[in-house]
C-alpha cells in the first residue's frame, strides 16, 4: 500500500430504500446464513420518503471498524457486520488515484479500518425495515469504496447476511427474495421482477402508527416461530409456493384486485404465524386493527378490492392505492377517522409526496375537522374518530434501488477527521 502519508481518507456515500413485502419472509433454515424457509415478494418504496443514506471511510490513520447510527456509535463486534465486511473484504479489488499517490492491493484491504456513519429518515426497528434500508446500504457503499466488481445479485447475497430483507433493497420497482436450495446460500439472492416504473400508478400510505422499537424483534420472533408454530410449516411448504406464482402473474398484468387480495390474505397469515407462536407474538394494536377493518369495510361496500393493507413485524399500516383518486379517497378516510393531535401541524402529521393533500384541498387542520364520514359508515353508526393514535402519515410509491451520492456535502463523514459532521 502506497500513500503520500498516512492522513489520507477515501471515502464513499450512497442512499438505499427500504421494502415492504407484499409476500413475506418469516422463519430461517439457517441462522447464522439468514436463509429463509419460503421465497417473498416486495415493493421497493422510494427513497426520497423512506431510506437510509450510509457515508463508509477508510485511511490507514483509523486504529479500528467504527460505526455510528443516526448519531449514536454503536458496536460493529456483532456477527452480521462481521458477515457483510469480511465478504466485502474478500471481493474487494485494487484501488489507485496518482493525483494523491494512493494505491490499494487487494489484500491491503483485510488490515486497512473503516468509519460508516449512517442516518435513517424513518424510525428504525418499528416495523418499517429499517435494517433492509440500513445493511443494503452498508453494503452498497463498502462495495464502491473497495471497488467490489460483483453485481447486485451477488451483492444481495452479502446483504442477505446482515439482514433478510436487505438483500431485496438492492433493486428498485418489484423484487424476489429466492429461497434457494443450497447449503452455502449461494442460490439465495434476491431478483428484479419489475422496475419502478413498470407500475407507477400505485400510491402507497404508510401510517406510522408507533414509531417505538417493536418489543419482540424479527430475529427472536422467526426463531419462535420455526421452533413452535405448526402453521409455519404449512405456509411455508404448501401456502407461499402457490402465492408467489399468482403475485408474480398479478405484478407482471397490473392486476390490482388480486395484488390486493394476496397482500391482504398474506399479512393477515403472517400475523397468524405470530400468534400461533408460543408464546404469542403481537406486533399489532388496536390503531392496527382498526385500520384494517375501515380497508375492509371500505372493500366489502364497493365490492371488489379498492386498496391493499400490509403489516410487517410491527403495528404501522402500509396501504396501497391503485391509482392517484383512489389514494386521495383513501387518505380522505384516514384522516377522517385518524386526525391528528390538537398540537399538531398537518405539514408534519402527511410527510412525503403532498401532492394528494393540495389536490385534495387539504391546506390546514381545520379542513380536516370538517371531513365527513365515508359512505360505508354513515349508516351504521361507524364515525367515531380517533384522534392522535397515528403519529403521521408518509406518502410514497414504488421506487428506484440504491445509488451513489456525489459530493462531499452529502456525505456524513468529514473528509478532514473521518469522523461524524
Amino acid at each position: 500500500m502506497m500513500g503520500e502519508s498516512k492522513n489520507w481518507i477515501l471515502m464513499a456515500t450512497a442512499r438505499a430504500p427500504t421494502n415492504i413485502a407484499v409476500i413475506k419472509y418469516w422463519g430461517k433454515r439457517d441462522e447464522a446464513l439468514i436463509l429463509p424457509i419460503n421465497d417473498s415478494i416486495s415493493v421497493t418504496l422510494d427513497p426520497d420518503h423512506l431510506s437510509a443514506t450510509t457515508t463508509v471511510a477508510v485511511s490507514p490513520s483509523f486504529e479500528k471498524d467504527r460505526m455510528w447510527l443516526n448519531g449514536k456509535e454503536v458496536s460493529l463486534s456483532g456477527g452480521r457486520y462481521q458477515n457483510c465486511l469480511r465478504e466485502l473484504r474478500n471481493r474487494a479489488g485494487e484501488y489507485t488515484d496518482e493525483n494523491k499517490g494512493i494505491h490499494i492491493e487487494k489484500y491491503d484491504w483485510n488490515t486497512l479500518h473503516v468509519h460508516i456513519a449512517s442516518y435513517n429518515n424513518f424510525p428504525t426497528a418499528a416495523g418499517l425495515a429499517s435494517s433492509a434500508a440500513g445493511f443494503a446500504c452498508l453494503v452498497f457503499s463498502l462495495a464502491k469504496l473497495m471497488n467490489v466488481k460483483e453485481d447486485l445479485s451477488q451483492l444481495s447475497t452479502i446483504a442477505r447476511q446482515g439482514s433478510g430483507s436487505a438483500c431485496r433493497s438492492l433493486y428498485g420497482g418489484f423484487v424476489k427474495w429466492t429461497m434457494g436450495n443450497e447449503m452455502s446460500g449461494s442460490d439465495s439472492i434476491a431478483v428484479q421482477l419489475a422496475n419502478e416504473t413498470h407500475w407507477d400508478d400505485l400510491v402507497i400510505i404508510v401510517a406510522v402508527v408507533s414509531s417505538r422499537q417493536k418489543e419482540t424483534s424479527s430475529t427472536s420472533g422467526m426463531r419462535e416461530s420455526v421452533e413452535t408454530s405448526s402453521l409455519i410449516q404449512h405456509r411455508a411448504k404448501v401456502v407461499v409456493p402457490s402465492r408467489i406464482l399468482q403475485m408474480e402473474q398479478a405484478i407482471r398484468n397490473k392486476d390490482f384486485s388480486s395484488f390486493a387480495r394476496l397482500t391482504c390474505a398474506d399479512s393477515n397469515q403472517f400475523h397468524a404465524v405470530c400468534l400461533d407462536t408460543s408464546p404469542p407474538i403481537l406486533y399489532m394494536n388496536d390503531t392496527s386493527h382498526r385500520i384494517i377493518s375501515i380497508v375492509e369495510r371500505w372493500n366489502r361496500h364497493e365490492g371488489t378490492p379498492t386498496v391493499a393493507y400490509t403489516f410487517d413485524a410491527g403495528p404501522n399500516a402500509v396501504i396501497v392505492a391503485p391509482n392517484q383518486k383512489v389514494a386521495m379517497d383513501l387518505l380522505q378516510r384516514l384522516l377522517f377517522y385518524f386526525p391528528p393531535a390538537r398540537d399538531n401541524e398537518l405539514s408534519s402529521y402527511v410527510l412525503g409526496d403532498k401532492k394528494i393533500l393540495h389536490e385534495f384541498g387539504l391546506e390546514s387542520l381545520s379542513s380536516i375537522e370538517g371531513l365527513q364520514p365515508p359512505p360505508e359508515a354513515k349508516d351504521k353508526g361507524l364515525a367515531q374518530r380517533y384522534g392522535g393514535d397515528v403519529s403521521y402519515f408518509i406518502c410514497t410509491r414504488p421506487g428506484k434501488g440504491p445509488a451513489i451520492l456525489v459530493g462531499e456535502d452529502q456525505a456524513l463523514i468529514s473528509i478532514q477527521t473521518g469522523l461524524p459532521k
